[in-house]
């Protein structure tokens, strides 16, 4: 009986463990909000400007639900093939879909965007572009390879040996900068653009520096993969759904290019023309947000950021800038 007993008490224990985890699930699946606007893959542009007509006017804390076309703007599909890539227009790439107008951005404020929900679509590409790339002067034929996904994937077969974990982001997010000039979209710039940071994943809150009024933001190229680098010019080029939030912060703090942040640090970028010069940006930048934000000695802060603060590489590709990051861990920080 007291076997019985025990067993009965053991069952009931794993069925609440069970219920409490089922509940948690449940409850990071509602996490996300309900999108009040949704902007589809075709309706985007592929430059630049204050010239550009915004698609929706939203209040500062409103859910958008946008979808990415891939890189390539339709030029390529899952079946593509080396001849594809030879034939590849860069005039129509990054579709980005947008703008969106903020209603009470100005210049100087910062708009705060929280990426809530990155959904990968049904296939990705990635390649080797000749003339494009960190080797270009070594890598000179055309090369493509194709991945075909559905809502289970979590990885990319690369060959029978090797899987490589999706960890989907935007590859250029921004707000739109000061020029009536229609701007390549595939530099980064102060305004964002083709940043190709990896670790701008779902759950990541990215501030952004409002240039004009209404702050113009835009958002597509996403990938689902990529390594600090992106070495060869592409990533897991792939459609996607995104949800995010907007938010115009007014408090006389201003930045001068975006900065980001997750649960577990603080980050900062910085482009340049050389490493170098974005990796002393980004070094600068994090010094400055260590004085502003945490009432730091600005000798303290450039120590504090040589023994805690971490340099990497989102890309070096996008010519002619490349662009370095700055991370500093929440719980050095005394805020995690």
């Amino acid at each position: 009986m007291k076997k019985v007993a025990v067993l009965f008490g053991l069952t009931i224990l794993f069925i609440l463990l069970g219920c409490e985890q089922n509940a948690e699930e449940n409850e990071e699946l509602t996490s996300v909000p309900e999108p009040g606007y949704t902007l589809s893959a075709d309706q985007t542009h592929s430059y630049w400007s204050s010239t550009i007509e915004p698609l929706i006017r939203v209040e500062s804390g409103s859910v958008i639900e946008v979808n990415t076309e891939e890189a390539s703007d339709k030029q390529l599909n899952h079946k593509s093939t080396v001849e594809d890539i030879k034939n590849l227009s860069f005039d129509p790439i990054h579709p980005l879909t947008g703008p969106v107008y903020v209603e009470n951005a100005e210049p100087g404020d910062i708009l705060k965007v929280k990426l809530h929900k990155i959904e990968l679509g049904s296939w990705g590409w990635t390649g080797i572009i000749p003339g494009f790339g960190f080797l270009s002067d070594e890598f000179d034929e055309p090369w493509i390879k194709t991945f075909e996904f559905d809502e289970n994937s979590n990885t990319a077969a690369f060959s029978e040996d090797i899987n490589i974990p999706l960890k989907p982001f935007p590859g250029v997010m921004g707000v739109a900068p000061d020029t009536e000039e229609e701007l390549s979209t595939v530099p980064p710039r102060a305004n964002g653009g083709n940043m190709d940071d990896p670790n701008m994943t779902e759950g990541t809150t990215v501030y952004f520096p409002v240039q004009v009024e209404g702050a113009l933001f835009s958002i597509g190229d996403a990938h689902a993969a990529q390594g600090h680098g992106e070495v060869c010019g592409t990533a897991i080029e792939a459609p996607m759904r995104i949800v995010y939030e907007v938010e115009v912060i007014k408090d006389g703090h201003e930045i001068q290019e975006p900065q980001y942040e997750t649960d577990d640090y603080y980050a900062v970028t910085g482009y340049g023309e050389t490493i170098d010069e974005a990796a002393k940006k980004a070094t600068r930048y994090m010094i400055d947000y260590l004085e502003t934000e945490h009432d730091m000695d600005r000798n303290d802060a450039y120590a504090l950021a040589s023994l805690a603060g971490d340099l990497k590489i989102a890309e070096v590709v996008d010519v002619p800038h490349m662009l370095v990051s700055m991370h500093m861990s929440k719980e050095v920080l005394g805020v995690k």
